[in-house]
């Protein structure tokens, strides 16, 4: 099963103008409970991601679509950064979920969100989700 350890973005996170953070032991503490769920073989990959006023989002209706730059109004409803990891199942996800280190700092307000990846083999049998299979087994480009 893959879970996302979405972390929820804040005022402080959409504010910074540099990946820098201000505590290097946050970074310190990221990094090594990252290293632990690589060693115990559950990490797929995680990141950080940039403010939202570097993005855009692409809003579709009727009329067809459009594009709206950032920055984004609600910043606790904006992603700062997430962790993608493969358990044995929903409990699993829970122990790791629970050992995260606080995303803001220690004493400081943070959610993170963990949500259930849908895996292809949910679906009816088809030759749409076969394609979707092909490409998940292709080597990424590097």
């Amino acid at each position: 099963m893959r879970f996302m350890i979405i972390v929820k973005s804040c005022e402080a996170f959409e504010a910074e103008t540099s990946p820098t953070p201000d505590d290097p032991a946050l970074m310190a503490a990221m990094a090594d409970f990252h290293e632990e769920m690589a060693r115990a073989g559950v990490l797929l990959d995680g990141a950080g991601l940039h403010p939202s006023r570097t993005g855009w989002r692409i809003h579709y209706d009727a009329n067809g679509k459009h594009v709206v730059d950032g920055p984004f109004a609600e910043a606790k409803e904006l992603i700062a950064g997430y962790t993608l990891i493969q358990v044995r199942d929903r409990a699993e996800a829970m122990e790791w979920s629970r050992r995260f280190p606080n995303p803001a700092g220690a004493g400081k307000q943070a959610v993170i969100e963990l949500r259930q990846l849908i895996d292809l083999d949910e679906f009816e049998p088809g030759p749409d989700v076969e394609r979707f299979r092909k490409l998940h087994s292709r080597p990424t480009a590097g």
